[in-house]
């Protein structure tokens, strides 16, 4: 008899592990095998920066990633850097884009034009170019890649010039016009750029105008 009582209790646990897997398969989140999709309902602007360590609770609304309608003539996959206004679409098609805030140079260091990336990196070394140190000797001539270095988790530089799209380790700067000229993004948004565009792609930087923005924080050195 207890024989009996041993195998019936062996089959139930086998009975129950195999439920479990079969559910555990049939979704790629096990929460979700256990709770359903309720988490899948959260809007996606509370989800945007769940995978980051970063303070990000401070970013003003516009400045956070989200599809925005902007009709536009260049084809999808291109970058516009909208400089007075501080923000980074990258042209989707049908009349919308991914909109990034950003930080931009400030003032004496804006500047505009075509270019295309010609190099993409992650958690790429920091070196200084020359006229950095002119201006600044105080800094470091060499950061290798990592959580302190200025140029954050990625970084795709720019053809022909010293600028680079880039993260930060200062996401407070977001919004203001605080760099030596490159375009800043927050480790979550750039991460996610990176991951969207190619070697190649076409990046339209627009000129600073009379509508700029009052500028947050004071750090400029890249």
């Amino acid at each position: 008899m207890n024989n009996f009582f041993r195998l019936k209790t062996v089959a139930a646990i086998a009975t129950l592990v195999a439920a479990t897997a079969i559910s555990t398969t049939a979704s790629a989140n096990p929460f979700e095998a256990i709770f359903g999709r309720q988490q899948q309902q959260l809007p996606p602007q509370a989800t945007a920066y769940a995978n980051t360590n970063e303070d990000t609770t401070e970013l003003r609304a516009d400045l956070r990633r989200q599809v925005v309608s902007y009709p536009s003539n260049e084809a999808p996959g291109t970058i516009i850097v909208d400089t007075p206004h501080t923000y980074l679409y990258l042209v989707m098609g049908g009349g919308k884009a991914m909109r990034y805030g950003i930080g931009v140079g400030r003032e004496g260091f804006t500047w505009s034009g075509v270019k295309t990336i010609e190099r993409k990196a992650e958690w790429p070394d920091w070196t200084p170019p020359p006229e950095m140190i002119q201006r600044q000797p105080y800094l470091p001539r060499f950061v290798a890649g990592g959580p302190t270095n200025p140029l954050g988790a990625r970084a795709m530089y720019l053809s022909g010039s010293v600028y680079r799209i880039h993260g930060t380790n200062a996401p407070s700067t977001i919004g203001g016009h605080v760099s030596s000229g490159c375009i800043r993004m927050v480790n979550e948004d750039v991460t996610d750029l990176y991951s969207r565009v190619q070697v190649g792609t076409k990046v339209i930087v627009l000129p600073q105008t009379s509508e700029r923005r009052a500028g947050t924080g004071t750090n400029g050195i890249y």
